[in-house]
């Protein structure tokens, strides 16, 4: 769900130079479009030969990871497998398999407000978004009937995925780029390098901190897009997703509905500004980040202090102005 950048920025920092510890260490950056939006990478390595061909595998792998994952691309196995949609179980790319499998997984902690199957349900309100005007209820009926995490059937020890029910449409977006953000930091790591970022349209992922610095500094953006972001975060080892509906929104009737979905009822939230989520990789961070935007603040925080090593905070709009609430974990 969660598919374009929401509310993530790197701030700027880290000026290239030398220290007493690492003298030879520089700072390179790179940014290139891969899955519908700019994939950023930034390193630390003596000299431009190692970061060009770092980056180069790095980009190389997330092209890989496009193929399996993009349900943009006709072509792609996930696109394949929605087409598939009613018929036999089919052996999917391992990484497919990984994202599917952890897709579930998150769907059962979340009681459905996070849910690949919501494909049919976003075709709908990207047409409201465009057109201005509610879904066609019936329309909107008929793309609930399909949608529903329990009618995705995964079985490990095949490697297979069955859709059960015909006219399913998988999205991956709201954990995707989450995986290949993870995916691309362990090319660079493969590498030899130890000090890097990757960041897929706004999902995070970070590895040791850059040269003579505590760790990346990120800024949080706060929920209105026209406001620059009024807090940011020291981080290192760790991934960070927001996920929010501060860019994407539709108001109708005078209610302001988000282009994330809540799968359980087919509607845009209508109260969720932000989710921002800190957790030890970005497939987790991706997922929680859309799931806490649909779940009632509470029940997610308690979702949330249940995960070890993940934390967060979310932003809702209430009739009294802003409220925010923040786990246990989260930095103050």
């Amino acid at each position: 769900m969660k598919s374009y950048l929401i509310g993530l920025f790197l701030v700027a920092v880290l000026t290239a130079g030398s220290t007493a510890s690492q003298p030879s260490l520089r700072r390179f950056e790179y940014a290139r479009l891969r899955m519908g939006t700019s994939v950023r990478i930034v390193l630390y390595v003596p000299d431009e030969v190692q970061a060009r061909q770092a980056a180069d595998s790095a980009y190389a792998r997330i092209d890989e990871l496009e193929q399996a994952l993009s349900h943009y691309r006709p072509d792609s196995e996930v696109s394949r497998l929605s087409a598939s949609s009613g018929h036999a179980e089919r052996r999917v790319d391992p990484d497919l398999f990984r994202v599917l499998a952890t897709a579930s997984r998150f769907s059962r902690l979340t009681g459905g407000a996070f849910d690949v199957t919501v494909g049919p349900l976003i075709s709908l309100w990207r047409e409201a978004r465009r057109a201005k005007k509610m879904p066609d209820p019936v329309l909107l009926r008929q793309a609930r009937q399909v949608v529903g995490y329990r009618n995705l059937e995964i079985k490990p020890e095949k490697q297979t995925v069955r859709l059960k029910k015909e006219g399913m449409k998988l999205d991956l977006s709201a954990i995707a780029k989450g995986y290949v953000a993870d995916q691309a930091l362990l090319v660079l790591n493969s590498k030899g390098i130890k000090s890097a970022l990757v960041d897929a349209g706004g999902d995070i992922v970070l590895s040791d901190p850059p040269p003579g610095r505590p760790g990346w500094r990120v800024a949080v953006q706060k929920s209105d897009a026209d406001t620059p972001p009024s807090r940011s975060l020291v981080l290192h080892n760790t991934a960070i997703a927001t996920s929010g509906d501060a860019y994407q929104y539709v108001e109708l009737n005078g209610k302001r509905y988000s282009h994330i979905l809540d799968p359980r009822t087919g509607l845009g939230t209508t109260d969720a500004a932000s989710a921002t989520v800190i957790a030890a990789d970005g497939m987790t961070a991706d997922s929680l980040a859309t799931a806490l935007c649909v779940m009632a603040p509470d029940e997610g925080i308690r979702l949330i202090e249940s995960l070890p090593g993940v934390s967060a905070q979310v932003v809702r709009r209430t009739p009294a102005g802003i409220k925010h609430y923040r786990s246990a974990g989260f930095p103050p």
